[in-house]
């Protein structure tokens, strides 16, 4: 499936996405901020495509006229989530390469994901998390309507072998509907 913004391609990733992906995610401004280790190579990049960015709803973001996927958005849905238990819910999960911060592209992809959670795939809520101290994930979730639930101070973190503290937000489908 392939979903479209006013901006962006959401599509599913392909192996040949590996050098794209290893372009952005090598970066250690990227991953660490959402829990993983930065790419060490092109064939760490392919690896995370077939084993990670393989789930059913999980997209690569490109820029329309461009094929080169620039980040990535999944709905994680039960049983690939610690969120929820339910398959009526599910994790809203994303980044995006530093050359594309500040153009609003993840709302853009995020809103569109979740209108496709909510409207095509019959979701009644929708969760979203981040670590402390990442702002911009912090900030999308914001802009998008997500409402707070809590905070755990000890969520381990085992791609980074950490212990940090993370936020969890939650949207509703009526809440969706009403925003």
């Amino acid at each position: 499936m392939m979903l479209e913004t006013e901006r962006l391609i959401l599509r599913p990733w392909k192996e040949s996405d590996a050098d794209c992906l290893f372009l952005y995610a090598q970066d250690p401004d990227v991953g660490p901020a959402a829990g993983w280790q930065p790419h060490k190579n092109a064939a760490e990049s392919l690896e995370i495509i077939r084993k990670v960015l393989c789930g059913k709803e999980c997209y690569a973001i490109c820029e329309k006229g461009s094929d080169c996927p620039i980040g990535a958005i999944e709905l994680r849905l039960n049983g690939y989530t610690d969120m929820t238990d339910r398959s009526d819910e599910c994790e809203l999960g994303y980044w995006l390469g530093k050359p594309f911060w500040g153009k609003g592209y993840m709302p853009e992809a995020a809103a569109e994901l979740m209108r496709h959670g909510f409207e095509d795939l019959n979701m009644t809520t929708i969760w979203c998390g981040y670590y402390d101290g990442n702002e911009k994930s912090k900030r999308v979730q914001e802009k998008l309507g997500f409402r707070y639930h809590h905070t755990c101070n000890e969520v381990p973190v085992p791609r980074m072998n950490e212990i940090r503290i993370g936020h969890t937000n939650y949207m509703t489908k009526e809440q969706w509907l009403n925003r």
